[in-house]
């Protein structure tokens, strides 16, 4: 993987530019509002409850984003990747970590909404941090793969980023990009849709919310 010096083919310099600026300020506000979240969460004592440390799990995954289109946003408006192959390795992981965490943090929030609602008991402190503890090591050990060798992170096609290198269709990539898949996105899916799908039957029958103070 060679390190990338000179703007792509087929993108100018202003492009590059603007898509930092675009970054830059994704980047910045998503900061600025997962910080307030995680802020509220330490600060408030009423929110420190099992449902909201789901919340917070997908406010650190999101501020991970952030992050990580931070970094890309610096490299576009320098117009080139100034970190290096190891750098570009990181970045890719670092994002892929928190990209899957958001979407099973997702998930797991869709379940303790589901089971506050639906079984009428409060969801336990064991049972909030086993789940997220679930979550970041799950995400954790897909994004480690490509490292050990199963897929492959390399520079988008600007030049700027580094992710999963979608470009390789060989035995390899197209068989971690099926597995991971499944688990990683139509698992949560499942979960997300059957979760919601199960509280309006269920408060479409009673008329109205039972519990809602854990919320």
């Amino acid at each position: 993987m060679a390190e990338t010096s000179a703007l792509p083919t087929g993108f100018g310099e202003l492009e590059v530019l603007a898509v930092g600026m675009v970054l830059l300020v994704e980047a910045l506000s998503g900061l600025s509002l997962n910080t307030l979240t995680i802020f509220s969460f330490c600060k408030t004592p009423e929110l420190r409850t099992p449902c909201h440390l789901l919340v917070l799990s997908l406010a650190l995954a999101d501020s991970g984003i952030s992050l990580n289109a931070l970094v890309a946003a610096t490299s576009s408006l320098l117009r080139r990747w100034p970190y290096g192959s190891d750098g570009c390795q990181a970045h890719g992981f670092q994002g892929f970590v928190t990209a899957l965490a958001s979407i099973c943090s997702s998930a797991a929030i869709a379940w303790g909404r589901y089971h506050h609602y639906c079984t009428r008991s409060q969801l336990a402190w064991n049972s909030a941090v086993s789940l997220v503890l679930f979550v970041w090591l799950s995400s954790a050990f897909w994004a480690a793969l490509p490292l050990l060798g199963w897929g492959h992170y390399d520079y988008e096609p600007l030049g700027t980023c580094c992710t999963l290198d979608y470009s390789k269709g060989d035995r390899n990539f197209t068989s971690f990009l099926f597995t991971m898949s499944f688990f990683n996105f139509a698992m949560p899916l499942f979960i997300t849709i059957t979760s919601y799908s199960l509280m309006e039957q269920k408060l479409g029958k009673s008329g109205h919310l039972q519990g809602h103070q854990g919320i």
